[in-house]
């Protein structure tokens, strides 16, 4: 199991100097990645692509990414460029998270579509391009939403053969788990999506076992999932990570940055 912190940018945290600082103190108290959320809309957010740049410049060793990225509202070819970007910058350390999109205000203020099955095409279609883009070599793509012609975008990522794509999902809702199975990960979402209850081990173990009958080489797939430990023993750690969960994410739950913080400075609730 490793652990990383969920990371607001809008509201008391939107400014990437604290939050670079605070991506600082998780690396040196022990914490194996530092995930940035993705707003847009609010009267103070910070861009979490623009600060995942000076998160990157502040640490050496944790995994970085922003979690995650509402696909549907960015231009694949941009989001592509970004990425690899970041990947140099910190050396391989990227993680790209990609979801649909959770707030409608990001979306219909600017005309663009909050239709659930538009959304899931243009997700798709985005990760197509821009896995297609990472290659270096000339790409064409013709879909329902996006189009290029011959295009090169240079240079490719550090990472091989790609940066690992983590995709969000839930139990039981089998279509985004199918979509996540063909990547890299999934960030299972913090409730189940049936029942509206915290997601628990049994939700996790069936998502699991349920992505890993759909790989035919059995591929490895990251199990990330939400958590606010109760210190160090907390039982629900050993617990996900024997349901199949190997990334133990956790979040800031009342809004406090100094809270926050103190909690992060404790290191990950190892055994």
């Amino acid at each position: 199991m490793k652990f990383g912190i969920d990371v607001p940018v809008d509201g008391p945290y939107a400014n990437p100097r604290l939050l670079s600082e605070i991506a600082n103190e998780a690396e040196a108290a022990g914490w194996d990645g530092v995930f940035l959320q993705d707003v847009f809309v609010g009267p103070a957010v910070a861009d979490p692509w623009i600060t995942l740049a000076a998160v990157a410049l502040r640490t050496e060793r944790v995994r970085i990414g922003v979690f995650l990225t509402p696909m549907p509202r960015r231009q694949p070819w941009e989001v592509a460029r970004q990425a690899v970007t970041i990947d140099h910058l910190s050396a391989g350390r990227l993680i790209m998270g990609a979801a649909l999109g959770h707030s409608e205000l990001d979306f219909t203020p600017f005309g663009l579509d909050w239709d659930p099955v538009i959304r899931a095409q243009k997700l798709d279609e985005t990760l197509e391009i821009i896995v297609a883009l990472w290659s270096g070599e000339s790409r064409s793509f013709t879909g329902q939403h996006y189009h290029l012609t011959d295009v090169i975008l240079g240079p490719r990522p550090i990472q091989r053969p790609r940066i690992p794509i983590w995709v969000a999902a839930g139990w039981p809702a089998r279509r985004p788990l199918r979509r996540a199975a063909t990547w890299d990960g999934v960030y299972l979402m913090t409730n189940n999506q049936r029942t509206g209850e915290a997601t628990n081990a049994h939700d996790i173990a069936a998502a699991t076992q349920y992505m890993g009958q759909l790989s035919d080489d059995h591929r490895p797939i990251e199990v990330a999932v939400n958590g606010l430990a109760d210190g160090r023993d907390d039982p629900r750690v050993a617990e996900f990570a024997a349901a199949g969960a190997t990334w133990w994410i956790e979040y800031d739950r009342d809004g406090s940055i100094n809270t926050y913080r103190q909690r992060i400075r404790r290191g990950p609730p190892r055994d």
